[in-house]
Formats: structure tokens, sequence, C-alpha cells
């Protein structure tokens, strides 16, 4: 166990025995602290939307498939061009130092253990070059959460491409802090220092809430952003938080190389609609013009199949994977990953498919339980 600012971090590395992500909550609730915990699993105000995430996968259905012909289905997927061992990536979370002492650096190295896609955040516990390091050359994207100073965020930037990652995940759906609820009721205020933010105005986020740390990022945000972050870095360009067809098609004519339709976890806008509802509306407007990325409730293997068959080309999984990190560092998010992949082989077998590729031309039917 570490102990930083009197916030207690835990220091496990081990697998872990996985029965089904969704049972990681409670475990992970047992050793994170209350105030760390809380912002790690809660959503906005009630939480209407973050639970309405989980039961949107009811809504489409699988139809088995017999004398399919096939054995053995296999995960491996090329995104971005980019060639990976499953199409299950890390979505961008914040304060991974909150869970374990390592954050962000195990997450990396679990990741890059499963041939996955690494994420890294802006308000990271651990620097860019740090997290992109620990993944020893794996793939990595970096998400921006732009700030109204050009000059943080072009520094950024500049580590971003040192560090070699592949691409720039530009959040759009964050401009103010979501009505959490749980942060206000644990007066949560971070006790761990988030590396990036130390060069510039920024402070470095220890002993502010989410909504203080907000307050310096954009509140607006546009297209001619989006073309200025591909101009200054060369890299694709993921635009996330994106729930209609009509915002999707407009980042798109703005220059970004690719969408990432999430609510952010249900952490964001409550009452708006499960991700997975409006999931393969965006994806019919995007019609293959540039990968599609999904987020927000993904628990099951089945959820991941769902989604690739719904338009998807890559699934972020975010929680799960930070519970499993709390619970096993690196080694746990490691089985978090490897659980998922295995049960959406499982699927993958019993739909007939043998590859993503069949996967993304399954169709589902679609009954509203």
């Amino acid at each position: 166990m570490t102990v930083v600012n009197g916030y207690k971090q835990n220091d496990n590395e081990q697998k872990l025995d996985i029965l089904n992500l969704e049972d990681l909550e409670e475990k992970a609730k047992q050793i994170i602290p209350t105030g760390g915990f809380g912002y790690i699993a809660g959503g906005s105000e009630n939480n209407w939307t973050l639970k309405a995430n989980r039961k949107a996968f009811t809504h489409k259905q699988i139809v088995p498939r017999a004398l399919s012909n096939i054995e053995k289905p296999e995960l491996d997927t090329n995104v971005f061009g980019i060639p990976l061992k499953t199409p299950i990536m890390m979505a961008p979370t914040a304060a991974q130092g909150l869970a374990h002492s390592q954050g962000e650096k195990d997450t990396a190295k679990g990741l890059a253990a499963v041939g996955g896609l690494m994420a890294q955040s802006t308000y990271s516990s651990t620097s860019i070059a740090d997290t992109a390091a620990a993944g020893d050359g794996a793939p990595q994207f970096f998400q921006l959460y732009m700030s109204k100073d050009w000059d943080f965020n072009y520094s950024l930037l500049d580590e971003a491409k040192k560090a070699g990652v592949k691409g720039i995940i530009l959040t759009v759906d964050a401009t103010v802090d979501g009505y959490r609820e749980d942060d206000i009721k644990n007066n949560f205020q971070f006790p761990i220092p988030m590396a990036n933010l130390t060069k510039f105005s920024e402070g470095d986020g220890k002993g502010k809430g989410i909504g203080e740390i907000y307050a310096s990022a954009a509140q607006k945000i546009g297209p001619d952003d989006v073309k200025k972050i591909a101009d200054y870095t060369d890299l694709p360009v993921i635009v996330k938080g994106i729930e209609s067809p009509e915002d999707a098609l407009y980042a798109i004519g703005a220059g970004a190389a690719g969408v990432y339709v999430s609510n952010h976890g249900g952490r964001q806008l409550n009452g708006g609609p499960a991700s997975f509802d409006v999931l393969e509306d965006v994806a019919k407007a995007v019609n293959g013009q540039v990968p599609v990325i999904f987020d927000s409730g993904v628990r099951r293997g089945s959820d991941a199949f769902k989604a690739l068959a719904s338009g998807a080309d890559l699934v972020a999984m975010g929680r799960p994977a930070i519970y499993g990190l709390a619970l096993g560092g690196a080694q746990g998010v490691q089985s978090v990953f490897e659980h998922l992949g295995d049960e959406l082989k499982i699927i993958m077998q019993l739909a007939g498919t043998k590859t993503i590729a069949d996967v993304k031309k399954t169709n589902l039917i679609n009954i509203k339980y």
C-alpha cells in the first residue's frame, strides 16, 4: 500500500480470477478509498443515462447461426492502419492513480500484453512520456482536453508526438463538468497530482475538484479546432463525444479522421440517450468514411459483438479496466481484457462469425425489451 497526501493506493500486481466484469465493481469498491471510487464509478445527476447505457444492449439481439463451418474465431483487426490483436481498446480515463499506485503505466502494460490500443488522458496521473514508455512500443492514442491556453495545448501535443502516439482523441462533450452528485457528497478533490498539468496555469490538479479543472478547459470548441490540431500534429484526430449523425458529419467535414460515439460513460449530459442506442444511426451516416470508435456501458462479450455489428470499428472500455487495475495492477488490466476477449470469441463462434470483419457484417434483430 502506498499513501500519497493521505490517500491510500493499492500496489497489488496479480492476475485475476474473473467470473464476469460486472462483479469487479463491488470488489474494487472495497479497496479504492470512498472519494476516489465515487469519482470513478459515478455518473451525473441520478445516473439515469449511466444505467441506460447498460440497458440499451438489450434492445438488439444476436441470432445464433448453426452449420457455419467455423472454429477458433480471431480477434485480430486493423484500424487507422494499426494492426491490433483485439478490437477492444482502453477508453481514455483520467486519474488512474486513484485506483493503483502505478496508474496509467500499469494500464499501458496491460494493454501491451494483450495487443490492444491504449488511450491516455490529459488528466492522467502519469506523464505522456512515462505512460508511453510503459507500453514499450505498443500503440497508444493521446486524448486532449483542450485548454483555453493554446501554448498549453501545443505543449501537450508536442509531448504526445515525441512519445510516438498514433492519434489524438479530441474530447468535445466535456466543455463543462456534468453534475456529479457522488463527488459533491464526498467533497471530492484530487489527492494526487495530474502529471500533464504542471507546466502552465492549470497547476497540477491536486486539491481541486473536477469542475475546477474543467474551468481551465475550453468551453468553446468548434470545427476550426479539429483542423488546427490535425494540421499541427499531422496525426489522425478522432472526435470523441459524438451522439448524433449531424455531429458525426460535422466532425468529418472539419477534418476528423475518426468519430468516437460516447456519452462519457453517463458522466456528462444526464437524460441523454444511451450511446449504443445512437451508434447505428451515427455509423450509417459516417458510411465508412472514417473509423468509428464506441464506448459507454460495455461489460460483456455480447456487448462488444453488438457494438461491432452496429457499426463500430473499435470498442472501448473504461471502468472495468480501472477496477482490474485497482485489484491487480498491470496483470489485473490484462486479465480484464483477456476475459472480455474470451467472452467475445464465444459469442463469435455461436453467431457463426470467424473474424471481426464477419462480425461487422452481422445483422442483429431489434426487439426493445
